[in-house]
Protein backbone atom coordinates (compact mmCIF):
# COMPACT_ATOMS: atom_id res chain seq x y z
CA UNK A 1 0.00 0.00 0.00
CA UNK A 2 1.40 3.50 -1.01
CA UNK A 3 0.20 7.18 -0.33
CA UNK A 4 0.80 9.54 -3.27
CA UNK A 5 2.44 12.49 -1.84
CA UNK A 6 3.04 15.83 -3.99
CA UNK A 7 6.88 17.46 -4.37
CA UNK A 8 7.83 20.66 -4.71
CA UNK A 9 7.73 20.50 -8.57
CA UNK A 10 3.98 19.82 -8.81
CA UNK A 11 4.19 16.05 -9.44
CA UNK A 12 3.73 13.18 -7.21
CA UNK A 13 5.77 10.40 -5.70
CA UNK A 14 4.48 6.85 -3.91
CA UNK A 15 5.40 6.26 -0.79
CA UNK A 16 4.91 3.22 1.26
CA UNK A 17 4.23 4.51 4.55
CA UNK A 18 6.29 2.22 7.53
CA UNK A 19 4.35 -0.71 9.42
CA UNK A 20 6.08 -0.14 13.14
CA UNK A 21 7.04 2.66 15.63
CA UNK A 22 10.42 3.08 16.34
CA UNK A 23 10.68 1.28 20.25
CA UNK A 24 10.69 3.92 22.92
CA UNK A 25 9.36 3.55 26.24
CA UNK A 26 9.12 6.12 29.05
CA UNK A 27 12.02 6.95 31.35
CA UNK A 28 13.53 8.21 34.01
CA UNK A 29 15.68 11.53 33.99
CA UNK A 30 19.29 11.29 32.24
CA UNK A 31 22.51 12.05 33.89
CA UNK A 32 24.89 12.94 31.47
CA UNK A 33 23.07 16.14 29.88
CA UNK A 34 20.10 18.22 31.26
CA UNK A 35 17.76 18.71 28.28
CA UNK A 36 14.93 20.87 27.44
CA UNK A 37 12.00 20.04 24.95
CA UNK A 38 10.47 23.38 24.18
CA UNK A 39 6.78 22.33 23.97
CA UNK A 40 4.02 23.78 21.37
CA UNK A 41 0.37 24.89 22.51
CA UNK A 42 -2.68 22.66 21.44
CA UNK A 43 -5.36 25.25 20.00
CA UNK A 44 -8.65 24.91 20.13
CA UNK A 45 -10.25 24.11 17.19
CA UNK A 46 -13.67 24.49 18.15
CA UNK A 47 -13.55 28.46 19.61
CA UNK A 48 -14.77 30.84 17.31
CA UNK A 49 -11.46 33.34 16.74
CA UNK A 50 -9.55 35.08 14.24
CA UNK A 51 -5.98 35.65 13.78
CA UNK A 52 -6.51 38.54 15.52
CA UNK A 53 -8.18 37.56 18.76
CA UNK A 54 -6.10 36.31 22.09
CA UNK A 55 -5.41 32.32 21.27
CA UNK A 56 -8.27 29.78 22.35
CA UNK A 57 -6.48 27.18 24.19
CA UNK A 58 -7.14 23.50 24.22
CA UNK A 59 -5.42 23.24 27.94
CA UNK A 60 -6.06 19.61 28.63
CA UNK A 61 -4.50 18.58 25.17
CA UNK A 62 -1.62 20.85 26.02
CA UNK A 63 -0.95 19.66 29.44
CA UNK A 64 -1.23 15.92 28.01
CA UNK A 65 1.43 16.78 25.41
CA UNK A 66 3.87 18.03 28.42
CA UNK A 67 3.38 14.63 30.78
CA UNK A 68 4.25 12.77 27.60
CA UNK A 69 7.23 14.76 27.32
CA UNK A 70 7.81 14.16 31.01
CA UNK A 71 7.22 10.60 30.62
CA UNK A 72 10.44 10.30 28.40
CA UNK A 73 12.53 12.08 30.99
CA UNK A 74 12.86 15.35 28.91
CA UNK A 75 12.15 19.05 30.63
CA UNK A 76 9.55 21.49 29.33
CA UNK A 77 10.87 25.01 28.11
CA UNK A 78 7.61 26.57 28.41
CA UNK A 79 6.28 29.75 26.66
CA UNK A 80 9.47 30.06 24.68
CA UNK A 81 9.35 30.81 20.58
CA UNK A 82 8.01 26.91 19.95
CA UNK A 83 4.26 27.74 21.79
CA UNK A 84 4.06 30.70 19.21
CA UNK A 85 4.62 33.41 22.22
CA UNK A 86 4.64 36.39 19.53
CA UNK A 87 2.83 34.65 16.79
CA UNK A 88 -0.40 33.68 18.16
CA UNK A 89 -0.02 33.35 22.19
CA UNK A 90 0.21 37.04 23.93
CA UNK A 91 1.47 37.86 27.41
CA UNK A 92 -2.15 36.87 29.02
CA UNK A 93 -2.06 33.23 27.28
CA UNK A 94 1.65 33.21 28.27
CA UNK A 95 1.00 33.84 32.00
CA UNK A 96 -1.70 31.01 31.88
CA UNK A 97 0.34 28.67 30.06
CA UNK A 98 3.03 29.30 32.33
CA UNK A 99 0.87 28.54 35.62
CA UNK A 100 -0.69 25.90 34.30
CA UNK A 101 2.16 23.83 33.34
CA UNK A 102 4.23 24.71 36.25
CA UNK A 103 1.29 23.09 38.88
CA UNK A 104 1.19 20.53 36.25
CA UNK A 105 5.35 19.96 36.60
CA UNK A 106 4.77 20.05 40.19
CA UNK A 107 2.24 17.29 40.55
CA UNK A 108 4.79 14.83 38.12
CA UNK A 109 8.10 15.97 39.69
CA UNK A 110 8.48 17.36 35.94
CA UNK A 111 11.57 19.50 35.01
CA UNK A 112 10.47 23.01 33.78
CA UNK A 113 11.88 26.25 32.86
CA UNK A 114 9.18 29.18 31.41
CA UNK A 115 10.13 31.79 29.30
CA UNK A 116 10.44 35.67 30.54
CA UNK A 117 10.20 37.88 28.17
CA UNK A 118 8.49 42.00 27.59
CA UNK A 119 5.59 40.95 24.99
CA UNK A 120 2.97 42.59 27.13
CA UNK A 121 4.73 45.71 25.46
CA UNK A 122 2.78 45.99 22.35
CA UNK A 123 4.05 49.63 20.84
CA UNK A 124 7.31 51.72 21.26
CA UNK A 125 8.70 51.56 24.88
CA UNK A 126 11.52 53.20 26.70
CA UNK A 127 14.38 51.33 28.40
CA UNK A 128 12.54 51.99 32.07
CA UNK A 129 9.37 50.27 30.45
CA UNK A 130 11.27 47.14 29.21
CA UNK A 131 13.04 46.74 32.96
CA UNK A 132 9.56 46.89 33.83
CA UNK A 133 8.09 44.43 31.88
CA UNK A 134 10.98 41.93 32.23
CA UNK A 135 10.57 42.37 36.02
CA UNK A 136 6.68 41.54 35.33
CA UNK A 137 7.40 38.59 34.26
CA UNK A 138 10.26 37.31 36.17
CA UNK A 139 8.03 37.55 39.15
CA UNK A 140 5.55 35.34 37.88
CA UNK A 141 8.00 32.80 36.65
CA UNK A 142 9.21 32.67 40.44
CA UNK A 143 6.16 32.79 42.13
CA UNK A 144 5.03 29.53 39.81
CA UNK A 145 7.99 27.73 40.93
CA UNK A 146 9.48 27.38 37.52
CA UNK A 147 13.13 28.47 36.26
CA UNK A 148 13.28 31.18 34.60
CA UNK A 149 14.62 31.74 30.48
CA UNK A 150 15.14 35.58 29.97
CA UNK A 151 14.22 35.65 26.49
CA UNK A 152 15.17 37.81 23.64
CA UNK A 153 12.85 40.86 23.67
CA UNK A 154 11.80 42.70 20.17
CA UNK A 155 11.36 46.08 22.46
CA UNK A 156 14.54 45.98 23.76
CA UNK A 157 16.28 45.66 20.45
CA UNK A 158 13.87 48.66 19.52
CA UNK A 159 14.94 50.73 22.56
CA UNK A 160 18.90 49.95 22.85
CA UNK A 161 21.25 52.33 21.52
CA UNK A 162 23.72 50.12 22.14
CA UNK A 163 25.37 47.36 23.89
CA UNK A 164 25.36 49.25 27.28
CA UNK A 165 21.87 49.50 27.54
CA UNK A 166 21.77 45.31 27.12
CA UNK A 167 24.71 44.98 30.11
CA UNK A 168 22.38 47.72 32.10
CA UNK A 169 18.85 45.82 31.60
CA UNK A 170 20.24 42.15 31.70
CA UNK A 171 22.70 43.10 34.71
CA UNK A 172 19.72 44.61 36.73
CA UNK A 173 17.38 41.68 36.35
CA UNK A 174 19.92 39.03 37.37
CA UNK A 175 20.64 41.01 40.26
CA UNK A 176 17.25 40.76 41.12
CA UNK A 177 16.78 36.81 40.50
CA UNK A 178 16.37 34.72 43.34
CA UNK A 179 17.78 31.85 41.06
CA UNK A 180 19.98 31.14 38.56
CA UNK A 181 18.12 31.37 35.16
CA UNK A 182 19.23 30.67 31.63
CA UNK A 183 19.72 34.06 28.91
CA UNK A 184 18.51 32.74 25.53
CA UNK A 185 19.97 34.56 22.27
CA UNK A 186 17.26 33.60 19.79
CA UNK A 187 19.24 34.95 16.27
CA UNK A 188 16.98 37.04 13.50
CA UNK A 189 16.29 33.37 11.70
CA UNK A 190 13.98 32.78 14.32
CA UNK A 191 12.80 36.42 14.68
CA UNK A 192 13.70 38.82 12.35
CA UNK A 193 12.68 41.71 14.70
CA UNK A 194 15.95 40.68 16.54
CA UNK A 195 18.36 42.17 14.27
CA UNK A 196 20.85 43.42 16.06
CA UNK A 197 20.43 42.36 19.50
CA UNK A 198 23.30 42.85 22.29
CA UNK A 199 23.56 46.18 20.64
CA UNK A 200 25.59 44.52 16.86
CA UNK A 201 24.57 43.20 13.77
CA UNK A 202 28.73 41.92 14.22
CA UNK A 203 28.11 38.65 15.87
CA UNK A 204 31.56 39.09 17.19
CA UNK A 205 31.21 42.34 18.78
CA UNK A 206 27.80 40.73 20.27
CA UNK A 207 29.00 37.60 21.55
CA UNK A 208 31.61 39.89 23.13
CA UNK A 209 28.61 41.75 25.20
CA UNK A 210 26.13 38.86 25.76
CA UNK A 211 29.83 37.04 27.33
CA UNK A 212 29.98 40.42 29.77
CA UNK A 213 27.24 39.95 31.01
CA UNK A 214 27.32 36.45 31.86
CA UNK A 215 30.90 37.25 33.51
CA UNK A 216 29.38 39.92 35.42
CA UNK A 217 27.20 37.75 36.96
CA UNK A 218 28.35 34.17 36.76
CA UNK A 219 26.43 33.15 40.12
CA UNK A 220 23.09 34.19 38.58
CA UNK A 221 23.16 32.14 35.18
CA UNK A 222 22.54 28.63 35.44
CA UNK A 223 23.50 28.97 31.52
CA UNK A 224 23.02 30.26 28.29
CA UNK A 225 20.38 28.75 25.30
CA UNK A 226 22.06 29.96 21.54
CA UNK A 227 19.72 29.67 18.64
CA UNK A 228 22.11 30.94 15.88
CA UNK A 229 22.38 28.23 13.78
CA UNK A 230 26.18 27.98 13.76
CA UNK A 231 27.89 25.16 15.02
CA UNK A 232 31.49 26.59 15.33
CA UNK A 233 29.95 29.98 16.77
CA UNK A 234 28.27 27.53 19.79
CA UNK A 235 31.35 25.82 20.28
CA UNK A 236 33.45 29.02 20.49
CA UNK A 237 30.97 30.97 23.44
CA UNK A 238 31.21 27.29 25.32
CA UNK A 239 34.72 27.62 25.76
CA UNK A 240 34.53 30.68 26.50
CA UNK A 241 31.74 30.55 29.47
CA UNK A 242 32.65 30.56 33.42
CA UNK A 243 33.55 27.38 35.13
CA UNK A 244 29.74 26.07 35.79
CA UNK A 245 27.87 28.10 33.27
CA UNK A 246 26.25 25.54 30.99
CA UNK A 247 25.68 26.01 27.38
CA UNK A 248 22.55 25.07 26.12
CA UNK A 249 22.11 24.30 22.53
CA UNK A 250 19.13 25.80 20.42
CA UNK A 251 20.69 24.61 17.68
CA UNK A 252 18.15 23.14 15.19
CA UNK A 253 20.49 22.20 12.37
CA UNK A 254 23.44 20.78 14.48
CA UNK A 255 22.14 19.27 17.52
CA UNK A 256 24.22 15.71 17.62
CA UNK A 257 27.10 17.20 17.57
CA UNK A 258 26.90 19.94 20.18
CA UNK A 259 25.28 17.47 22.04
CA UNK A 260 27.91 15.09 21.56
CA UNK A 261 30.94 17.08 22.47
CA UNK A 262 34.33 16.98 22.04
CA UNK A 263 37.06 17.02 24.41
CA UNK A 264 36.90 20.16 25.59
CA UNK A 265 33.35 20.50 26.26
CA UNK A 266 29.52 19.67 25.49
CA UNK A 267 26.52 21.52 25.37
CA UNK A 268 23.10 20.62 26.46
CA UNK A 269 19.96 21.23 25.02
CA UNK A 270 16.65 23.10 24.91
CA UNK A 271 15.00 22.58 21.37
CA UNK A 272 11.77 23.12 19.68
CA UNK A 273 12.68 19.69 17.33
CA UNK A 274 12.80 17.81 20.63
CA UNK A 275 8.98 18.41 21.08
CA UNK A 276 8.30 15.88 17.98
CA UNK A 277 11.39 13.73 18.64
CA UNK A 278 10.74 13.74 22.22
CA UNK A 279 10.89 9.92 22.94
CA UNK A 280 13.63 8.97 20.21
CA UNK A 281 15.46 11.91 21.39
CA UNK A 282 15.48 10.59 25.37
CA UNK A 283 16.04 6.84 24.10
CA UNK A 284 19.63 8.81 22.28
CA UNK A 285 20.26 10.52 25.48
CA UNK A 286 19.96 7.76 27.68
CA UNK A 287 22.82 5.53 25.09
CA UNK A 288 24.63 8.93 25.76
CA UNK A 289 24.36 8.70 29.47
CA UNK A 290 26.14 5.08 28.65
CA UNK A 291 29.23 6.95 27.56
CA UNK A 292 28.54 5.90 23.93
CA UNK A 293 28.51 8.89 21.73
CA UNK A 294 29.02 6.54 18.96
CA UNK A 295 25.24 5.02 19.78
CA UNK A 296 24.09 8.52 20.51
CA UNK A 297 25.13 10.23 17.13
CA UNK A 298 23.84 6.87 15.28
CA UNK A 299 20.45 7.38 16.78
CA UNK A 300 20.36 11.02 16.48
CA UNK A 301 21.83 11.89 13.56
CA UNK A 302 19.44 10.73 10.66
CA UNK A 303 16.82 13.43 12.63
CA UNK A 304 18.53 16.06 11.32
CA UNK A 305 17.19 16.21 7.76
CA UNK A 306 13.53 16.53 8.99
CA UNK A 307 14.42 18.54 11.77
CA UNK A 308 16.14 21.23 8.81
CA UNK A 309 13.53 20.62 6.68
CA UNK A 310 11.01 21.86 9.83
CA UNK A 311 13.48 24.47 10.23
CA UNK A 312 14.49 25.84 6.68
CA UNK A 313 13.81 29.69 5.94
CA UNK A 314 11.51 31.24 6.67
CA UNK A 315 12.37 29.46 9.98
CA UNK A 316 10.25 31.18 12.92
CA UNK A 317 7.61 28.28 10.49
CA UNK A 318 8.66 26.24 12.24
CA UNK A 319 6.17 25.64 14.83
CA UNK A 320 3.72 24.69 11.59
CA UNK A 321 5.58 21.54 11.01
CA UNK A 322 5.57 20.66 14.63
CA UNK A 323 2.05 20.37 15.28
CA UNK A 324 1.56 18.83 11.95
CA UNK A 325 3.75 16.75 13.04
CA UNK A 326 1.78 16.63 16.91
CA UNK A 327 -1.53 15.94 15.08
CA UNK A 328 0.11 12.63 12.86
CA UNK A 329 1.50 11.16 16.30
CA UNK A 330 -1.75 11.19 17.67
CA UNK A 331 -0.94 13.65 20.49
CA UNK A 332 -3.80 16.15 19.13
CA UNK A 333 -6.89 15.65 17.61
CA UNK A 334 -6.64 18.34 14.89
CA UNK A 335 -4.49 20.22 12.88
CA UNK A 336 -5.02 23.75 14.08
CA UNK A 337 -3.00 26.71 15.14
CA UNK A 338 -3.41 29.84 17.55
CA UNK A 339 -3.44 32.54 14.95
CA UNK A 340 -4.21 30.04 11.81
CA UNK A 341 -0.58 29.48 11.77
CA UNK A 342 -1.32 25.60 10.23
CA UNK A 343 -1.55 27.89 6.55
CA UNK A 344 2.26 28.92 6.95
CA UNK A 345 3.51 26.10 5.01
CA UNK A 346 2.63 24.44 1.82
CA UNK A 347 1.29 21.13 1.35
CA UNK A 348 5.11 19.65 -0.41
CA UNK A 349 6.33 20.65 2.63
CA UNK A 350 3.82 18.68 4.48
CA UNK A 351 4.40 15.77 2.11
CA UNK A 352 7.82 15.76 3.21
CA UNK A 353 7.29 16.05 7.21
CA UNK A 354 5.25 13.24 7.07
CA UNK A 355 7.54 11.05 5.21
CA UNK A 356 10.30 12.32 7.26
CA UNK A 357 9.03 11.69 10.43
CA UNK A 358 7.57 8.28 9.54
CA UNK A 359 10.82 7.06 7.83
CA UNK A 360 11.93 7.87 11.56
CA UNK A 361 9.24 5.74 13.46
CA UNK A 362 8.25 9.02 15.21
CA UNK A 363 4.26 7.72 14.68
CA UNK A 364 3.49 5.31 17.74
CA UNK A 365 0.36 4.31 15.32
CA UNK A 366 1.91 4.86 11.60
CA UNK A 367 -1.81 3.79 9.98
CA UNK A 368 -3.02 6.74 12.17
CA UNK A 369 -0.70 9.01 10.85
CA UNK A 370 -1.11 7.58 7.17
CA UNK A 371 -5.20 7.96 7.61
CA UNK A 372 -4.60 11.30 8.66
CA UNK A 373 -2.11 12.60 6.42
CA UNK A 374 -4.83 11.07 3.11
CA UNK A 375 -7.46 13.17 4.80
CA UNK A 376 -5.25 16.47 4.96
CA UNK A 377 -4.20 15.94 1.06
CA UNK A 378 -7.82 15.51 0.26
CA UNK A 379 -8.34 19.03 1.81
CA UNK A 380 -5.98 20.18 -1.03
CA UNK A 381 -8.00 18.28 -3.77
CA UNK A 382 -5.40 15.19 -3.96
CA UNK A 383 -7.23 11.87 -4.56
CA UNK A 384 -5.32 8.24 -3.58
Amino acid sequence: MTIQLPDSKGGFRAYEPRKEPLAATPGTPFTSRTVFSAAHVVADPFADTTPDSPAAVDWDATLAFRRHLWSHGLGVAEAMDTAQRGMGLDWAGAAELIRRSAAEAKSVGGLIACGVGTDQLTGPATLDEVRAAYEEQLALVEESGAQAILMASRALAAAAKGPEDYLEVYGHLLRQATEPVILHWLGPMFDPALEGYWGSSDLDAATDTFLQVIAAHPDKVDGIKVSLLEAQREIDIRRRLPQGVRCYTGDDFNYPELIAGDDQGFSHALLGIFDPLGPLAAEAVRVLDTGDAKGFRELLDPTVELSRHLFQAPTRFYKTGVVLLAWLAGHQSHFTMVGGLQSARSLPHFARAYELADGLGLFPDPKLAEERMKNLLSLYGVTQ
